[in-house]
């Protein structure tokens, strides 16, 4: 299993998508700053803003900018924190920004912003609702490698998109760009992965918690989690030991991740179950913008159960 790239990007690891907490209908930049720093704490190899977990839809073309300048100068004032690794790596933590839309000229203009405002990589996800054939997808991304030199992680999640990127696509795009350096598989099997890496060199990073160990034992090189918000720590230390073929903690781990991920899929759609649970935790206001909206109360009392039997909460806060 190769644990990085073979080609000289910096994409791999334990990354967070980051959720975008809501205080009063606004971003509250206050909490932005502590999950940022909670993130740093404990290591995480990247941070990515802007995304579905970060209820990018709902966010205007303003708010998705100014989170992204906030995520890059928390980080980068914070540097030095990040670097105090347990493992071998010493990269600083990078931020990945979610400029994506089912708009390539739209997804040109953002990503144009992502790279000026300093973000070290751009995660495009494949266009949705409209759900173009594999040569529009093609096109889509070449016309985005070809007006932004900044590295950029295709993001292939069908059930949310309604499309596939195929692995002849990827294929194409990798041979021919340069700068299209790695892909976020969230399809939910682990079918492709094989057959990918032995085509091309691209970095694959999970998109899926409970497929970390599986897909890394492939050839995956990271996971871009959602659970990582709430656990940072485990997460990581499910790469690492993954990464360091330490078979008995790799499945520990593995266990860990799986239990809590699948209970907490039970609540809703993502980012509603981890968004709650992190209210739960008092890090943030349990509020979410419209058409997402909060769990009932005998479903919050059920999550607080799965958050106690992981010892993620204690009684104190049912």
């Amino acid at each position: 299993m190769k644990t990085r790239p073979n080609h000289n990007d910096r994409l791999y690891g334990a990354m967070t998508a980051l959720v975008t907490p809501f205080r009063g209908g606004d971003i509250d930049w206050a909490a932005v700053d502590d999950l940022v720093d909670h993130q740093l704490d404990h290591g995480m190899d990247a941070i990515v803003p802007c995304g579905t977990t970060g209820e990018s839809p709902t966010l205007t073309a303003s708010e998705s900018e100014q989170l992204l300048e906030r995520v890059i100068d928390r980080v980068k004032s914070h540097a030095p924190a990040a670097q105090r690794r347990t493992s071998s790596s010493s990269q600083r933590c990078l931020v990945i920004a979610g400029t994506g839309s089912n708009n390539t000229a739209e997804t040109i203009r953002k990503t144009r912003v992502a790279k000026k405002q300093g973000a070290d990589a751009a995660m495009i996800v494949a266009p949705y609702y409209n759900r173009p054939p594999q040569e529009g997808l093609f096109r889509h991304y070449a016309a985005i490698a070809e007006a932004v030199d900044i590295p950029l992680v295709l993001y292939n999640v069908p059930m949310r998109t309604g499309v596939t990127i195929a692995n002849d696509t990827v294929v194409r795009l990798r041979e021919r760009y340069p700068n299209i350096v790695a892909i976020k598989d969230a399809t939910g099997t682990v079918d492709n992965v094989t057959e990918l890496l032995a085509r091309c060199d691209i970095a694959v990073l999970c998109g899926d918690d409970i497929l970390t160990w599986p897909m890394m034992s492939l050839g995956a090189v990271g996971v871009i989690s959602v659970i990582g918000n709430l656990v940072p720590g485990l997460m990581r230390s499910l790469v690492t030991a993954t990464a360091a073929h330490d078979m008995v903690a790799a499945q520990t781990h593995h266990r860990t991740v799986f239990d809590l991920a699948v209970s907490l899929a039970k609540f809703g759609p993502n980012p509603i179950p981890i968004k709650t649970a992190m209210a739960i935790q008092n890090w943030i206001a349990e509020e979410f913008r419209l058409p997402l909206c909060p769990i009932d109360a005998d479903a919050r009392k059920s999550l607080v159960r799965v958050l106690s039997r992981h010892e993620i909460v204690g009684p104190v806060h049912a």
